[in-house]
């Protein structure tokens, strides 16, 4: 079974950076893409940011130009580049795999942004 795991998330202060990282294992099947969601209290889950299978990235309008999936993944691993982090970037940060007929997902990992 394809398992996601997560690591990086952690407090820090508005202006300041995070590397978060999320490692696949398992026999992955027809995939697709694979990125970061986030989720703040009382809202939706949204989409942050996705590298596809043919190495495109995909950002929200929210977080372009300052978060950045690198190109330096290693087979199933998707990192994440968080720079001038805001106080609205507070959320859960879960780890996203799309495959042909699956979604799996990370357990998620805490990121605070202090004023």
């Amino acid at each position: 079974q394809v398992q996601l795991v997560e690591s990086g998330g952690g407090l820090v202060q508005a202006g300041e950076s995070l590397r978060l990282s999320c490692v696949a294992s398992g026999t992955i099947f027809g995939y697709r893409y694979m990125g970061w969601y986030r989720q703040a209290p009382g809202k939706q889950r949204e989409l942050v940011a996705i590298i596809t299978s043919d190495g495109s990235t995909q950002y929200a309008d929210s977080v372009k130009g300052r978060f950045t999936i690198p190109g330096d993944n290693a087979k199933n691993t998707v990192h994440l580049e968080m720079n001038s982090l805001r106080p609205e970037d507070t959320a859960v940060y879960y780890c996203h795999l799309r495959t042909r007929l699956n979604n799996y997902w990370g357990q998620g990992t805490q990121v605070i942004v202090s004023s």
